[in-house]
């Protein structure tokens, strides 16, 4: 074979550049087109407005007047001048710190007793979780309004035992404290995610354990919450960020009173936005809020190095 034939083989076997380029194209492009519908809707729904209100919080931004660029000041005014927003952030961070954690533990515990052998366990697994479908509804906001009213079914309930009922959601005392209640209400979703968590344990460590004299107090402690940790870190993250976005119950049970005992955050940026018109103070309201919700979270996905353990660490591994 002389040159010339062997350099028309060698060009005959070689795809040409832009043959090659365009399948290069085309491999991805398919791929977008599948995804374009969520890209869009990304872009479209949640990226542009989300840098949107980023850039009306830097203005003086009313339906009334034209927007008017001022910097920082609406973070100046909300930091030190807004006794409206100090009060709306107590009242969110106690919802929070006492909302969370008995949800969690009311979820769990009601994981560990469903997830026993018994008969007819789906039909119980079923009424329990129902509530978290409708739990953050105007209705049963309602309902939960009549039942803790002055004539409601608590107060008949607890007169039976001897006890004087008052007006739980007209109380300054009592009113957050019936909201966390029925947030700790609607923990049907994270059980579920317990549950199933409780299921992947191998009965064998348990048996295991029962062997060497642990009783129940300590496998749940030795066995059941390390291998559910990982679990629990989801769970946690998702209480967190669900507690401080908590809007509807506030709104329809007590409209943030009484004396402002249960203003939650999101109340206070509501009130901002669609009763004073005031967009770009909102939005300055709704940054903070995002701030502090990605704060938490780094605080929790910072300590889980503690407490969470997954099944790659080994026993060399020193956690810090």
């Amino acid at each position: 074979m002389n040159r010339s034939t062997a350099a028309i083989a060698n060009t005959a076997a070689k795809p040409k550049k832009s043959s090659y380029f365009k399948s290069r194209w085309n491999a991805p492009l398919a791929g977008y087109l599948f995804i374009s519908p969520w890209l869009i809707g990304f872009l479209t729904l949640t990226a542009y407005p989300l840098f949107l209100s980023l850039y009306y919080s830097f203005t003086d931004y009313t339906l009334m007047q034209p927007m008017k660029w001022i910097g920082t000041r609406n973070y100046e005014r909300i930091f030190t001048a807004d006794p409206r927003f100090v009060q709306s952030a107590k009242v969110t961070f106690t919802y929070v710190l006492a909302s969370v954690p008995l949800k969690l533990i009311a979820a769990l515990f009601v994981a560990m007793i469903l997830s026993k052998a018994v008969k007819g366990i789906s039909i119980y697994r079923t009424a329990i979780y129902f509530p978290s479908l409708i739990g953050g509804s105007i209705g049963v906001s309602l309902l939960w309004r009549n039942i803790f009213g002055v004539d409601g079914v608590f107060n008949k309930l607890i007169a039976v035992f001897g006890f004087e009922g008052k007006g739980w959601i007209t109380s300054p005392d009592t009113a957050l404290g019936t909201l966390i209640l029925l947030t700790v209400w609607q923990f049907g979703s994270t059980m579920v995610i317990f549950l199933a968590g409780l299921k992947q344990i191998p009965n064998d460590l348990y048996e295991a354990s029962s062997v060497d004299g642990a009783n129940k107090v300590t496998q749940f402690f030795r066995i059941t919450l390390p291998m559910l940790s990982p679990i629990l870190y989801f769970n946690l993250i998702m209480a967190v960020i669900g507690a401080f976005q908590m809007f509807t119950s506030a709104f329809v049970i007590t409209n943030g009173g009484p004396m402002n005992s249960t203003y939650v955050y999101a109340m206070y940026l509501y009130e901002r936005a669609f009763s004073r018109y005031e967009l770009g103070y909102a939005s300055a309201l709704a940054w903070i809020m995002l701030l502090a919700i990605i704060a938490a979270t780094l605080l929790i996905s910072y300590t889980s190095k503690y407490w969470v353990f997954y099944e790659t660490d080994t026993g060399g591994r020193k956690r810090k």
